[in-house]
């Protein structure tokens, strides 16, 4: 009976993407939609969070799917990607630079203590990886979980909409823009748009959180000592 939320979380997944599709509006991006219809029943019902977590089990066991779903694009595109692999690296090695530093300083500024600090340093890196570097570092695991949903959906609903304001159009520089900032919400967002943006943005997903996880210690580790 439990998992019936399963069944709920997939059924407001598709009323809001019809709904999206049908105001044809950037702002209430399907995964916001969702995220506030389930919010709101799980309030006004009084549901408990960890039977809601239990319920959905089954949706996470397709996360490993998903995740080898995101090679498909990424093969198709393999090509221009290794005759370009110089300038990616650089631009991967540097967005992870930024968004984590991101974090870090937004976390100083706002006067956060040292876990805090630690928690939204891999804000933009996919839910599983940002844990384990959270757990490495120190930091508390769930806010840096409230961070990095927060950055995907930030990413997923105003991504797009600023890079046109920057007159940002390479399918490309799309891709890899949300893939560094928004991880796994951000190459959702960019499938949406064609198949070259979705696998510059999944490169990114995973090159990212691979090089968050290394490079990331070092960096909390000279924050804690010069900044702290």
């Amino acid at each position: 009976m439990i998992y019936l939320y399963s069944v709920l979380t997939v059924a407001a997944f598709f009323l809001s993407v019809k709904l999206s599709k049908k105001l044809a509006i950037s702002l209430l991006n399907p995964f916001l939609l969702t995220l506030s219809l389930l919010l709101a029943i799980l309030v006004i019902f009084q549901i408990p969070y960890k039977d809601y977590q239990q319920g959905t089990s089954p949706l996470s066991h397709f996360l490993s799917l998903a995740i080898v779903a995101l090679a498909i694009p990424l093969y198709e595109q393999f090509p221009q990607i290794r005759q370009r692999w110089k300038a990616i690296s650089f631009i991967l090695l540097l967005g992870t630079l930024v968004s984590m530093c991101s974090g870090m300083l937004l976390a100083l500024l706002l006067g956060g203590s040292q876990d805090i600090v630690a928690a939204l340093m891999p804000k933009s890196v996919t839910m599983p990886l940002a844990l384990v570097i959270t757990d490495e570092i120190g930091g508390e695991s769930a806010l840096s979980a409230v961070g990095v949903m927060v950055a995907g959906l930030l990413g997923a609903v105003l991504g797009v909409p600023v890079l046109k304001l920057a007159r940002i159009t390479n399918p490309q520089a799309i891709g890899m823009s949300l893939g560094i900032a928004s991880h796994a919400l951000g190459t959702a967002r960019c499938m949406e748009i064609n198949a070259k943006s979705a696998s510059y943005s999944s490169l990114a997903l995973v090159i990212c959180g691979l090089l968050s996880s290394f490079i990331a210690p070092p960096i909390f580790h000279f924050a804690v000592k010069w900044l702290m």
